[in-house]
């Protein structure tokens, strides 16, 4: 099994027992539209119906198994072996969700309110007294600073900002023209068009160290195209630089919280996994190497290796360094 190919257990599960109640509602669908309902691969969905032909009942005999017949693409379950009815929400469930609704009914800009509320209702009516726990419902970041953010976006004003970039290590001043306010992978953004790059950029509220709203109109360019986030706020195209990092056991989760092109295992050393990946820029990935320590070697471009190397030992030099006692 490849390193991309491993899903924890009990989520695999989840999604067994969800399955077939899934299926049997809807005889006859295309395997196509059920991975893209369920939010999975194709692959993947495959390989859950391979495994659901041995799931059954005691005795495990051909009248036991759960059965399914295939028509072509399409799939229809003709025996449950009881599974007809998806698993109930538990009560940490049913709050995550009440809270999730909750930030997304009071992100403004947000489209299908309508939906949202009735999807709310239902689940806090199913919830009972859960649905009425004393949660303070806030998007991250400063409560000042977000409503700063909300306000401009609503009265179309722009905005004067000091903003920490990560990637760069770099703080700078800009003036932007605010579009829309985002909740991304449960952090909040403001897309802007931001006159100093002339282009349309993805502002993180707790990376803005100081704003002001300024007495103009925000006037971003009829031209502007927004981001698609669907897939999350880094979409790596193939401009930027690619690397390659030797990964450890400790270093495994950047496989699953940023995008990688390729995951294999190293064919000397099985406890180490080779991962190439795109970054913004070499600057940001060796400062993301060092940061992992010993879970991660760089082994290209030359670039970042040397650029590791360098700082590594300019570090162990300055600890090596005699320190001079003062009285």
């Amino acid at each position: 099994m490849t390193p991309n190919a491993v899903r924890p257990s009990a989520d695999r599960l989840g999604r067994l027992l969800n399955l077939v109640p899934y299926l049997l509602a809807r005889p006859g669908i295309e395997v196509a539209q059920a991975a893209g309902d369920l939010g999975v691969t194709e692959r993947q969905l495959r390989e859950d119906l391979e495994l659901l032909w041995v799931c059954g009942l005691p005795g495990y005999g051909p009248g036991d198994l759960i059965d399914m017949a295939f028509d072509g693409d399409r799939v229809t379950i003709t025996y449950d072996a009881g599974i007809d009815r998806p698993l109930r929400l538990t009560p940490d469930e049913a709050l995550a969700l009440v809270v999730a609704l909750r930030m997304l009914a009071e992100t403004p800009g947000m489209a299908n309110r309508d939906a949202i509320e009735r999807a709310l209702a239902k689940i806090e009516h199913a919830a009972g007294d859960l649905a009425d726990a004393p949660v303070a419902v806030r998007m991250p970041g400063s409560d000042d600073r977000l409503a700063t953010l909300r306000g401009a976006v609503e009265r179309g004003r722009a905005l004067r900002i000091t903003y920490y970039a990560q990637t760069r290590d770099q703080t700078t001043e800009r003036v932007i023209d605010p579009i829309r306010l985002l909740m991304v992978e449960g952090r909040a953004y403001v897309e802007a068009w931001c006159r100093r790059a002339e282009a349309v950029r993805l502002f993180r509220a707790d990376r803005i160290d100081a704003l002001a709203e300024l007495d103009e109109p925000a006037t971003p360019p009829p031209t502007a195209e927004l981001h698609d986030v669907s897939e999350g706020v880094f979409n790596p195209g193939a401009e930027l630089p690619l690397i390659t990092l030797k990964v450890g056991r400790g270093g495994r989760w950047i496989t699953e919280y940023y995008p990688c092109e390729n995951v294999r295992p190293d064919p000397r050393e099985p406890d180490e996994w080779i991962v190439t990946l795109r970054v913004t820029d070499l600057a940001w990935a060796q400062r993301f190497v060092l940061g992992l320590g010993r879970d991660a070697t760089a082994v290209s471009p030359p670039e970042l290796v040397a650029r590791v190397r360098d700082a590594a030992t300019a570090a162990l030099d300055a600890y090596a360094a005699p320190v001079t006692e003062t009285l």
